[in-house]
């Protein structure tokens, strides 16, 4: 699963990376501590005045349908897993047309050894962010309008596994045109496993499990015991 990551990069930044033509009307300030519910950047390609446009646009991590009652439904759909989000009530709308990435400094998941468990951070050793796979909903609220998002997520390769079974779907750049157009049928061959190459684990504090606590001192490695 992913369940908490860092996103520092400011807008220029993802702006470039992603080819952004239009930046969020929302400036969220940097989080080294992700957590479910917090509001995300994405990357989506969406139609104004009849014109495709890439955006970063801002949703909160949850995803919420459009046909659900409440949205505290959000709170327990953070992750879909890609080999059923095809077929799955709550996500197959949203895997259809509303695809999104997730850009992220890197992500933390939580080795469980014999004592308690140690949080990894996990990031590309180049320091470009991950494009995690995503889908995105609408869902009205009087008036308003809530956007929400979710997380792909797929198997661990070896390497990476040992630290747990399952992590973030990644979409390479050359497919992110496909990947984020409504009009092009969504494939699992559009994405790849958060690749073990490219890719670097370390062990970092334990801070990291209280989304009280936040700051880049929780991307320091710990020291060589």
């Amino acid at each position: 699963m992913c369940g908490r990551y860092a996103a520092s990069k400011d807008v220029a930044a993802l702006v470039e990376q992603f080819e952004v033509a239009r930046p969020p009307d929302e400036t969220l300030p940097p989080d080294y501590n992700v957590a479910p519910s917090k509001q995300v950047y994405m990357v989506v390609d969406r139609e104004t005045d009849d014109v495709v446009q890439r955006q970063l646009r801002t949703a909160k991590w949850g995803l919420v349908p459009s046909w659900a009652k409440d949205p505290k439904i959000g709170n327990r759909m953070i992750n879909a897993r890609i080999e059923t989000a095809a077929e799955k009530p709550s996500f197959r709308r949203a895997w259809a047309k509303r695809r999104c990435l997730l850009p992220a400094d890197g992500y933390y998941e939580w080795y469980a050894g014999e004592g308690p468990k140690q949080p990894f951070f996990i990031h590309r050793t180049d320091g470009e962010s991950l494009a995690m796979a995503g889908l995105f909903e609408f869902w009205k609220d009087g008036e308003d309008w809530l956007v929400t998002c979710c997380v792909l997520t797929t198997s661990a390769p070896d390497e990476l596994g040992r630290i747990h079974d399952r992590m973030p779907v990644l979409v390479p750049p050359q497919n992110w045109r496909a990947w984020l157009d409504p009009q092009h049928p969504p494939a699992i061959d559009m994405t790849v496993p958060a690749m073990s190459t490219g890719l670097e684990a370390y062990p970092v504090s334990t801070e990291v499990n209280s989304v009280k606590h936040n700051g880049a001192h929780l991307l320091d490695p710990l020291p060589a015991s």
